[in-house]
């Protein structure tokens, strides 16, 4: 029996870790399809506005109407489609702010860790500088002065969340420099920005990755908190923050409007975290 035991465990971790893996991939790519397919799954435009449909319920509930399944808001709009067309939004501003943060905190990050001296001196001082003001409110005063819209919302994302990659990529990077293989690669004659493109980039890219995936969810939160407080974009653009906000007032007899984006958002930021700490656990040299 203990033979047995033994046997089935890795087994069973293994399936955790792949349980762990293609849930939240399986989410995201049903994210992806909808906002890549959005006017061909939405049932209706989600800028219509029809009074006499106002708060309407969910098709689970009594006092619907056929094609509205999530209900609609104050102004008539139905939620689904409102909810679809906000994937839209939160795809493309995790998507390019994350990637861009990631490519500048990760550059960052590789120089300061493995050259060390006057690179690592003047890196961590602006670290330390940059992670002095707080992270919302940095995000809301740099939109406020750029002014609102996708391109200032993703450059605010981007100049603020650079440091979590810079000083986790710097640690794993001076790990990675005091390895055996480094020094091989030095006696062998290669150069040391080759050293450290072709042979430390890849054992830390594995945390570049779990980072760029939290930092996506992150990114998600903060456009949310940006349209929430009307920050963003227009108010007539459907994201999940504005519907957020709009719900929160009306949440005592049309509850649907606050539930349904909220649900959204959660699933979206937790399938990041967990897709990220999946994919480090996969491949990751060490790890396995």
């Amino acid at each position: 029996m203990a033979d047995v035991s033994l046997q089935t465990t890795p087994r069973a971790r293994s399936g955790r870790r792949n349980l762990r893996l293609w849930l939240p991939l399986a989410w995201i790519t049903t994210l992806g399809l909808a906002a890549l397919f959005a006017p061909l799954i939405a049932p209706h435009d989600p800028l219509y506005q029809d009074l006499f449909l106002e708060r309407l319920p969910p098709f689970f509930m009594s006092g619907t109407e056929p094609g509205y399944w999530l209900g609609t808001d104050s102004l008539g709009r139905d939620v689904l489609s409102r909810v679809i067309y906000g994937t839209r939004i939160a795809l493309c501003v995790s998507l390019i702010a994350a990637t861009a943060t990631c490519l500048v905190g990760s550059t960052l990050g590789l120089l300061a860790g493995y050259f060390g001296g006057w690179w690592d001196r003047v890196i961590s001082r602006l670290i330390e500088i940059w992670m002095a003001f707080p992270p919302v409110l940095f995000a809301v005063l740099l939109v406020a002065v750029m002014g609102t819209g996708l391109t200032s919302v993703i450059v605010a994302i981007a100049l603020i969340d650079w440091t979590r990659f810079a000083r986790v990529i710097r640690a794993e990077t001076m790990v990675q420099a005091q390895m055996d293989y480094v020094d091989s690669a030095q006696i062998g004659g290669a150069r040391r920005l080759t050293t450290l493109v072709s042979e430390i980039l890849p054992n830390v890219l594995p945390s570049i990755v779990a980072l760029l995936m939290l930092e996506m969810g992150i990114a998600v939160i903060v456009e949310a908190i940006l349209s929430f407080v009307n920050l963003s974009l227009s108010s007539d653009v459907a994201t999940w923050g504005s519907m957020i906000a709009e719900g929160r007032n009306a949440i005592h007899f049309a509850w649907w409007v606050l539930l349904f984006p909220l649900i959204a958002l959660f699933l979206t930021v937790l399938s990041f975290s967990q897709l990220g700490e999946g994919l480090k656990q996969r491949f990751d040299p060490v790890l396995q």
